[in-house]
């Protein structure tokens, strides 16, 4: 994957896929102090602890149309190949969080990417979980909940194309204020 942005889409779409009615990602450009961590966390049904044992593993999968699951280990080499490496934890009905973290100036740091088009894509993908995001910067934060935002929409679907095209602006919005 050419940005962190798709490996933070294929985790989230994870949890997604294990029954999450909320996924929080966190982004952190810790500059100063040389990191960049990103963090996603659900409260989907979570991994056996057999199952988290294997996770890193690509030949393991919860997949039936496939037998590699690549999203961990390939986020696990982006991370460890800019002097970082990545955490999962996990538990049967308690969710699962994974974090990973690099040298924010590694000269083979992936670029975050597109942050406002893979939120909107996984809102628009899944309308009845929530996601909160919060990116912050040395400089300042921008945070995201679906929940207040439905809040204000009301009966109205999330989900329509007038909503996610305003939210997909509303976030690069709140990104550039960083």
């Amino acid at each position: 994957m050419k940005e962190l942005s798709l490996h933070i889409l294929d985790i989230a779409g994870n949890s997604t896929a294990a029954d999450a009615a909320l996924v929080e990602i966190t982004v952190t450009e810790a500059a100063a102090a040389n990191r960049l961590t990103i963090t996603v966390k659900d409260d989907g049904r979570g991994m056996s602890a057999e199952f988290l044992a294997k996770v890193r593993d690509p030949f393991t999968t919860t997949r039936t149309t496939r037998g590699v699951g690549l999203g961990i280990p390939l986020f696990e080499r982006a991370a460890v190949s800019c002097g970082g490496g990545l955490d999962v934890t996990s538990a049967e009905g308690g969710g699962t969080t994974v974090t990973a973290w690099f040298e924010y100036d590694h000269i083979d740091r992936q670029p975050l990417g597109d942050m406002p088009s893979t939120l909107t894509t996984l809102i628009s993908g899944n309308p009845r979980v929530d996601f909160v995001y919060r990116h912050s910067t040395d400089g300042g934060a921008f945070t995201l909940d679906t929940r207040q935002i439905k809040g204000i929409l009301g009966d109205a679907p999330i989900d329509t194309p007038e909503v996610i095209q305003w939210l997909g602006g509303y976030i690069a919005e709140g990104l550039g204020t960083l």
